[in-house]
């Protein structure tokens, strides 16, 4: 039984800081990352070249000293997005991504897109830049299913966007499902896809079975069983299209403790400690590295980080609050509902 693990220095390719004073209690908890691209649905959104440098700039600031995360910020597409503000600052480097929200789909989402056709203009723009579209992929017609709308949506989106915009490099974020899967692993070199702690530990039971558990309620939401282990063997695989995005999501737990809850789990204090655990558990630690550390870096094109994390496995199971401060408020940490054997050890230069 392997008991240590030193690997290149984590990247989580989708995080949520939010902002103001949640931002400045949750950031701590990601300042050991290499890198981290940074969701851009704030109130209100990152939608200019502009806004998203000021975000850089107050992330910068709720940063402990010691920080190496280097932050790799977003736009939010809109409808009314300007082509040539999304490719000044891809060209400037305030922007590594896009973000498409499909408005309505989740969290601060009302300012996302409706009408496909309206934003033709900046995506052929991002293609011929060679600039990534991050993709929420879920539908909102009320007439689909929410167990159904990730399907449904690569069938009637993502597909048809892709194939009208040649070129144009796709990540789907947080794939939930094998359908989402499969659509990556057939996809070509120009999609990639994250894949979450929470989606690789809970299914749907989780949140339903025995009584509502609302702090592992999340968008897109926990499917089957088989949806789950789908995306187990694909970030086992060692396939260097599917990445770690822990699409960590501070709430506070009044707004998840309620009769309308907010959708997200927060992991940014425990996800890399739990993949590990999962990767140990499928006898897949020699491909932990590609999955955290190695693959997100290879898609946006650039080189993985120098320094090394050490990780050790330890009888006693780690350790991590159960909720965090922000402010007079609380959020809670992610509980897996196992015990975690793998502990992060040192990180060295």
């Amino acid at each position: 039984m392997k008991n240590s693990l030193t690997l290149r220095r984590p990247d989580d390719w989708h995080l949520h800081l939010r902002d103001q004073q949640m931002l400045a209690s949750v950031a701590p908890h990601s300042a050991r990352l290499g890198r981290a691209i940074i969701m851009p649905n704030l109130v209100p959104p990152v939608v200019t070249g502009a806004q998203a440098a000021a975000y850089r700039a107050r992330i910068a600031t709720a940063l402990p000293p010691d920080a190496t995360l280097r932050p790799l910020m977003t736009l939010y597409l809109t409808e009314a997005t300007d082509p040539a503000d999304v490719v000044a600052a891809h060209r400037d480097g305030i922007i590594a991504a896009v973000k498409l929200y499909p408005a309505g789909a989740t969290t601060n989402s009302d300012s996302g897109v409706r009408d496909f056709h309206r934003v033709r203009g900046v995506l052929e723009a991002m293609a011929e830049a060679g600039i990534p579209l991050c993709v929420h992929g879920e539908v909102t017609d009320p007439a689909v299913d929410i167990f159904d709308r990730e399907a449904v949506f690569i069938d009637r989106v993502l597909d048809p966007v892709r194939r009208a915009t040649p070129g144009l490099r796709v990540v789907m974020e947080h794939i939930t499902t094998r359908d989402g899967v499969d659509y990556v692993r057939q996809g070509g070199d120009d999609i990639g896809g994250t894949i979450t702690t929470h989606h690789l530990v809970i299914n749907r039971n989780h949140i339903l079975a025995g009584g509502i558990r609302p702090h592992y309620y999340c968008l897109p939401v926990a499917k089957r069983e088989t949806h789950r282990l789908a995306l187990v063997e694909a970030a086992t695989s060692g396939e260097a299209r599917f990445f770690a995005g822990t699409d960590s999501a501070p709430h506070p737990d009044h707004a998840k403790e309620c009769a309308c809850g907010c959708a997200g789990c927060f992991t940014a204090p425990n996800w890399l400690q739990i993949t590990a655990q999962l990767f140990d558990d499928a006898g897949a630690l020699s491909r932990l590295e590609g999955f955290v550390s190695r693959n997100g870096a290879a898609f946006y094109g650039l080189a993985p980080n120098e320094d090394r994390i050490r990780l050790v496995r330890r009888d006693a199971p780690a350790r991590w609050p159960a909720r965090i401060a922000a402010g007079d408020e609380t959020v809670t940490v992610f509980d897996p509902g196992f015990p975690i054997h793998w502990h992060i050890d040192e990180y060295a230069a």
